[in-house]
């Protein structure tokens, strides 16, 4: 093989290792890419926003991921479906008084290969939904950063940020944020604000 044929042959290697390098999607190695937003949201009949078919949640949950790049976990049960906003009280008063635990649907996700873990509900009698801590057994966050948010009326965090502590005491639960549901169609700019705070 001649000189000119050597280089002919570096060339194209050269330009072939570019070229598909170009194709292949390097690891993003910063904390977006390492963040889920677990979270239950309640469509239907809501207090304050009456019959939504987006639940409060939800809209912030699908802020945090359009700002960071999170994924995204719902817990999705059918037990409430349908329901008046006064007979789901009275159920979910019930479910928090006899510490039922309501399936949900699917199987619990891999959270392996997340460093940080956002969990969010609405505040229902003093903390989450029942259903959400059926969840909370089946996962381990270990290690991992939890930060808890809620939607609410009028409850704050309520008791959220200690019981998820309860549930998770070997992971670093910081503090948590809690927006009213009848502003976070209008106000994602307090769902910005606060992931900025947290260095997002």
């Amino acid at each position: 093989m001649n000189i000119k044929s050597i280089l002919l042959a570096a060339c194209v290697c050269f330009l072939t290792t570019v070229c598909s390098g170009q194709n292949v999607k390097q690891p993003n190695n910063n904390v977006m890419s390492k963040a889920i937003v677990i979270f239950f949201s309640h469509a239907g009949d809501n207090y304050s926003v009456g019959n939504i078919e987006v639940g409060n949640t939800k809209i912030v949950a699908d802020y945090i991921t359009e700002i960071i790049g999170a994924d995204q976990f719902e817990i999705v049960t059918h037990k409430y479906d349908g329901m008046a906003y006064n007979l789901l009280i009275k159920l979910a008063k019930e479910e928090a008084k006899n510490g039922e635990l309501p399936p949900y649907e699917g199987t619990a996700p891999d959270l392996s290969k997340y460093d940080t873990v956002f969990i969010g509900g609405p505040v229902w009698w003093g903390t989450y939904p029942q259903v959400m801590f059926t969840l909370f057994k089946d996962i381990n966050l270990d290690g991992k950063t939890v930060i808890p948010f809620t939607t609410h009326e009028g409850s704050g965090l309520a008791s959220c940020v200690s019981d998820v502590k309860k549930s998770f005491p070997k992971a670093n639960v910081t503090k948590g944020f809690s927006i009213y549901g009848h502003e976070v169609r209008s106000e994602k700019g307090k769902v910005e604000k606060w992931l900025k705070g947290l260095g997002f």
